[in-house]
Parts: C-alpha cells; sequence; structure tokens
C-alpha cells in the first residue's frame, strides 16, 4: 500500500506570493495514498531537508513529492535527502510549482488550483514508481583532443598535467592553429609566437600526449568512459623518424609558386614544406596536389635525392588508427567570413584591401615582408591605412546576426601596430560602436586613440573604389549627424566575422553533438554546463563553441580538462538509470519485440543492438533489439516509435505517464474552500 509525503515548498516569494502553499498543503493531504502532507518556506534548506528526512523515517514513506522549483536546480537535493532516509531516491519525484505555475500565472484561486493538479498529477506517478539503481560503466583513462590550437594545447597539457594520458590529433601538419599566425596579441601586445612556442613545445615533449598531426577523425562509436575512435593519418611522404627538418629539400623544389596558407595567401611556398619556422613537429611535408611527381606520375624526386637522411617516401600511403578514450575534448577552432562576401568593399578586386589574418601576417616579423608594413599591390610602404570593424558581424544582411567578440579589440591592436611600425602614418578605424568586454581591454582602446592618435569615426563604409591609385572610401560618422566622410586609404583592413569551420557540421554528425544555426557547436546549458555537451564525455573548447579570444579560450580548455579529470579520477562512472529498456518475459518468447529496428534507425546516440534469442538447443527463435544502457541517454525516441510497445523509459513508463493523464482528466475538487 502506497505512503505518500507531500512537501511544499514557498520558495521564499517566488512561489508563496503568487501560490496559496498551505491550501495546496492541505489538499494534498485529501489525495488517496498520501498519509503526510506540509508546507514550509525553503525546503531546500538543512532544516527543509531534514523534515524530509524525519517524514520518510517516522511515515514509513514509500514514495515523496517535492512540489517547489525546478527539478534541474534541485532533484538531486531531495534524492540525496531521501536516500540518508532508506529510501530508494528514484521514489521521490518533484512538482515544478514555480516555473511551471508561480512564475507564468497572476496570484489567485486558479494558480492554487494548478499547483495541486501538478501535486496529483506526481503522486499518481510515484505510486507506481520502483526503484532504480545508478549504472556503473567503467572508465577508459585517455583522452582525445580534437583540435591543436591554443584552446587544444591548453586542454592536453592540463590532463596530462594531471597524469591521464591524451591524444592530441590536429589536421594540419602543425599544431598552434590561428595563434601561430598572430604578430601580437592584445591587450599586453607580448609576442604571439613568444608564449605560444614553448607550449606547443610542451606539448611534443610531455610524456602523456601522443601528437597525431596531419591527421583528422574518421568516426566515433561508443558512451562515455568507453568511446572508439577512428583516426586518418594522411601520408605526409616525408619518414618522421628521418626527418632532422633541414629544409634542403625546400631549396631544390622546382615547384615553388604555391600560395602560402599560413602567410593568408601572402607569399609562395614549395610543394614540399614546413608550415612555419616554429612548426611543431618540425617535420616536412609534400603536398600531392601541387608535387610535379605526382602531377605526372613519374620524373621529378629533387627532393628525394638532395635528402640526406633518406626520409623522403613517395610510396607511404595513409593509415587509419583505432583509438579506446574514455572522453572526447572538441577544439576545432574557427576560421574568418570570406570576404568576397562584401563586393562593396572590393575584396578580391583590389588587392590593397586586406582581410585581419593578412594584416597580422604582414605586421608579423616572419611573415612575408619580415614585419615591414607594406602594401600587396606594389610592396609600397601605406601611408593612410582605414580599418573596418564588424565586417560582416552583427550584419542580418549578411547571415550573421552575432558578434564575433574579438573585432573591436583586434583593430584597435591593428592599429596600433600600424602606428608604431609607419609613425607618420594614419590610421582610422570606422566602427559601429565598441565592445570592449575583458579585463584591461576597454583601456586597449583609450590608449589606441588618445596615445597612438587613432582617429575613431562612428558610422557605415557603403562603398570602396579606387581613383588615382588610392582607395576612395565612403562612410558616413553618425556621431556628427550622419555627415558623409570620403577617406583616400593607400590600404583598407577589414574586421571579418568569426564563423565555424567548414566541415564543423560534419564533425558534429560524427561526434553526435547539437550546433547552433551558424554552425558553433552547441553547449548543454550556457549557464550551469558551459563547456559539456548533450553528448556525455563529449566536451567543448575555444573558438569551435563560438568566436572568442585567447584568455577566454584558455580558460574554458582548463574548464573542459578538470571535466575530463573528474571523469578519470574515477574507475567505474556511475550515471542516473533512466534509459530505454526493451520488454522481456519468461523463455521461449522473452521478448515481445517484433524485430521490426525501426527504434534503431531513429536512435540518435547508436545505444539499440540486435539480440539473438535462442533455444536451449541453440536455435533461432527470433532477433530481438536490445539497448545498450552505457550508450542511452534516456531521450524515448524509440519509445515513442516502437509499433509493439515493447520499450519503455525507466522512470516514464507507459503505466506511469496514463496514470498522470488520468489524474487529470478525472480530477476531483479537493481542495477546500473552492
Amino acid at each position: 500500500m502506497a505512503r505518500i509525503g507531500v512537501f511544499i515548498c514557498h520558495c521564499g516569494e517566488n512561489i508563496g506570493a503568487t501560490v496559496d502553499c498551505a491550501q495546496v498543503a492541505q489538499a494534498s493531504a485529501a489525495i488517496p495514498g498520501v498519509v503526510h502532507s506540509i508546507d514550509y518556506k525553503y525546503f531546500c534548506s538543512d532544516p527543509g531537508q531534514n523534515l524530509i528526512r524525519e517524514a520518510v523515517k517516522e511515515k514509513k514513506l514509500t514514495g515523496v513529492v517535492v512540489a517547489a522549483c525546478s527539478p534541474r536546480m534541485h532533484e538531486p537535493t531531495f534524492r540525496r535527502a531521501c536516500a540518508d532516509a532508506g529510501l530508494n531516491p528514484f521514489l521521490c519525484e518533484m512538482a515544478n510549482i514555480r516555473e511551471h505555475c508561480s512564475w507564468v500565472h497572476e496570484k489567485g484561486d486558479l494558480a492554487t488550483r494548478k499547483a495541486i493538479d501538478l501535486v496529483r498529477v506526481l503522486v499518481e506517478k510515484v505510486k507506481r514508481n520502483t526503484p532504480l539503481f545508478p549504472i556503473k560503466v567503467p572508465v577508459t583513462k585517455t583522452a582525445l583532443v580534437l583540435g591543436g590550437g591554443i584552446a587544444g594545447i591548453q586542454a592536453s597539457l592540463d590532463i596530462a598535467n594531471a597524469g591521464h594520458k591524451v591524444i592530441l590529433v590536429e589536421k594540419e601538419p602543425s599544431i598552434g592553429g590561428h595563434m601561430a599566425q598572430l604578430s601580437e596579441t592584445f591587450p599586453t601586445l607580448d609576442c604571439s609566437q613568444c608564449i605560444l612556442t614553448p607550449r606547443m613545445v610542451e606539448v611534443a615533449q610531455h610524456p602523456n600526449i601522443t601528437l597525431m598531426t596531419y591527421s583528422e577523425l574518421i568516426s566515433l562509436e561508443g558512451f562515455i568512459g568507453n568511446f572508439k575512435a577512428k583516426i586518418r593519418k594522411k601520408a605526409s611522404y616525408v619518414d618522421e623518424k628521418l626527418c632532422t627538418g633541414c629544409g634542403l629539400c625546400t631549396q631544390k623544389c622546382p615547384a615553388k609558386k604555391i600560395p602560402n596558407e599560413f602567410n593568408a595567401g601572402l607569399g609562395t611556398r614549395t610543394a614540399i614544406y614546413v608550415p612555419f619556422p616554429q612548426a611543431v613537429p618540425n617535420k616536412l611535408v609534400i603536398d600531392r596536389p601541387n608535387c610535379l611527381f605526382f602531377q605526372r606520375g613519374k620524373g621529378c624526386k629533387l627532393c628525394e635525392k638532395v635528402c640526406p637522411t633518406g626520409a623522403i617516401c613517395f610510396e607511404q600511403e595513409e593509415r587509419i588508427i583505432e583509438v579506446e578514450v574514455g572522453a572526447v575534448v572538441v577544439a576545432t577552432g574557427f576560421n574568418i567570413l570570406d570576404a568576397t562576401a562584401f563586393p562593396e568593399y572590393g575584396y578580391g578586386k583590389y588587392a590593397d584591401v586586406i582581410d585581419g589574418l593578412k594584416f597580422e601576417r604582414l605586421a608579423s616579423a616572419s611573415g612575408p615582408t619580415l614585419g615591414v608594413m607594406q602594401r600587396p599591390s606594389d610592396g609600397k610602404i601605406p601611408e593612410t591605412v582605414v580599418f573596418i570593424a564588424c565586417a560582416g558581424s552583427r550584419d542580418p544582411a549578411k547571415g550573421r546576426d552575432y558578434c564575433s567578440k574579438i573585432c573591436c579589440m583586434y583593430t584597435a591592436k591593428h592599429a596600433m601596430l600600424y602606428k608604431h611600425k609607419v609613425h607618420h602614418g594614419k590610421a582610422y578605424v570606422f566602427y559601429m560602436d565598441i565592445r570592449a568586454g575583458g579585463k584591461m581591454y576597454e583601456e586597449f582602446v583609450r590608449r589606441a586613440i588618445e596615445e597612438d592618435d587613432v582617429q575613431y569615426i562612428r558610422g557605415r563604409v557603403s562603398r570602396i573604389y579606387e581613383r588615382d591609385g588610392k582607395l576612395i572610401v565612403k562612410g558616413a560618422d553618425t556621431l556628427l549627424g550622419a555627415r558623409a566622410v570620403e577617406i583616400e586609404a593607400d590600404m583598407v583592413v577589414l574586421a571579418t566575422a568569426g564563423v565555424a569551420n567548414c566541415g564543423s557540421e560534419e564533425l558534429a554528425q560524427k561526434l553526435h553533438i547539437s550546433y547552433d544555426p551558424y554552425h558553433f557547436y552547441a553547449e548543454a546549458h550556457p549557464k550551469l554546463r558551459p563547456v559539456e555537451t548533450n553528448t556525455a564525455g563529449i566536451f567543448l573548447a575555444g573558438a569551435c563553441q563560438s568566436p572568442k579570444d585567447i584568455p577566454d579560450s584558455v580558460s574554458q580548455a582548463s574548464g573542459a580538462a578538470s571535466k575530463v579529470t573528474i571523469l578519470f579520477s574515477q574507475d567505474e562512472l556511475t550515471r542516473e538509470p533512466v534509459i530505454a529498456v526493451v520488454n522481456r518475459t519468461a523463455p521461449p518468447v522473452y521478448s515481445t519485440c517484433v524485430g521490426c529496428f525501426l527504434c534503431q534507425t531513429v536512435c540518435p546516440y547508436q545505444a539499440i543492438e540486435k539480440e539473438d534469442i535462442l533455444t536451449r538447443d541453440g536455435k533461432l527463435i527470433k532477433t530481438v533489439a536490445k539497448i545498450n544502457p552505457g550508450l542511452c541517454q534516456g531521450c524515448g525516441t524509440c519509445v515513442s516509435l516502437c509499433r509493439s510497445k515493447s520499450i519503455d523509459l525507466q522512470g516514464f513508463s507507459n503505466e506511469q505517464v496514463f496514470a498522470e493523464i488520468q489524474a487529470l482528466a478525472s480530477r476531483r475538487e479537493t481542495h477546500v474552500g473552492v
């Protein structure tokens, strides 16, 4: 016989100001099966939890309903209190009378009636609850980090320094990401390579980190603590063990006019190359599509002839490597919007209209001009440079409503770098408004304006065209009443929007994680779970989630690493048993499942397998569905589509759901005074 306890929380005034909690408690006491019903101001407090513990013991309760706030906030709190009193925690349910009642209704009888109905529904459910027990799965204490930018580097080092193995996968020949391309970093203007390179070297030398560059993820299967990843190691046609990075082969390679990707297309490289001087690993790679030997199928091989260590291997093939990992950190970074999306700015038409990444390479000592500020068209020093912020960001017309966050700051940095290199030059910045939301960021922008004499113009640029060898920038100054502005510039720099990487959608589908309309990866909760995804065991770090600066990327990477180390701190993972189960009966039928496997085709977590039901002498009776408890996330999709109604969700069975509906359909007015 059910003995249910009902506990109505006032939640201060959040509930009590709208709902008559005492009346709800009085009415709940009259619901069949309820033997104890009280209200209290704060049940989440220690005294409130003690009231629940004492009631469970004294009244010998078989179930508990707490009517309070969101279960997301306090369900673990109340279930723990019940467990302390000896009651199975899954015999405790929460009726949400805050978000579902008091916060969406005015004070009055109707709000109180609804609260009583919500309690009645949960009482009927908890009557049919059965004790559930946490699922335990073993944990493979190796982490897979996807992406070798600053976020991936930081996450890898933090996990490795905690004593766990890390496999760092980077699709490019070297780690470093976009940070390696930067000249200096805001707001301190310290050399990007000076602070990044030691970390890159530390990753390569760390005994707990396996570095796999020029590689990419093919597939990921399994579940938290027990993932199986397939990684494609692309053929570099150079034996990494023999290559010393001497670079002699690059001097002899006849294919010399290939655009240099690291320099954002400024300058050229050879078909066999190392991405940049500080590359880690400092190993040569042959660019097969541009290699004369692979183009012709014969001849050339000059690199092989001059290599002093015999490291060149044209017969090398790509390899598929399978690894078992317990957690995945996605740190694949971002890209910048292709500036050809702005025909009004003349990008691609005029050589001296460039994006911010090209400007970084022009300003860098390792760039194509060795740090000398020269415009791309003729190599002359630009006397006047116009910087245009929000090029594609916060622009519905370009399909991106969001702020790219970093543009205001790196535009101020670019203007300062230009003034430091060309002291007599003039720098103009067209902006919508300044968003400098980090420590010392506002001061950095003020420094550009006040100390470096950068002229900020609040307004949009409508058009850029060429006249007499000059770029004519036409815009408006909205601070001066939308006065038309026309500037003759030698170079224009566009602060283009930060966008998701090409292929991010495909990778998300391999990982079974969500992404937003802009193809940035979605976190499980923007406030409470900012580094987690909805797929347990997969975490986010850096600008793959949204545009971020270096400090935020590093912070989030360390946050993701801490989640991984928490996961790896135990040999077995305990998780809630709210999962789908296939109906089981006695042999020889053993299951009502008819084997249509529609459930398998729709399961987003690939948790449903096939199981053969055999007789004692080994003859096949039928093949039915079987749910892997480690993979199942309890979404219930299979339950809704099962044709034979053979699948139930533990804690939300058909019987429980129908009982809740019936409680509403046949409710009686049990509360006093209505």
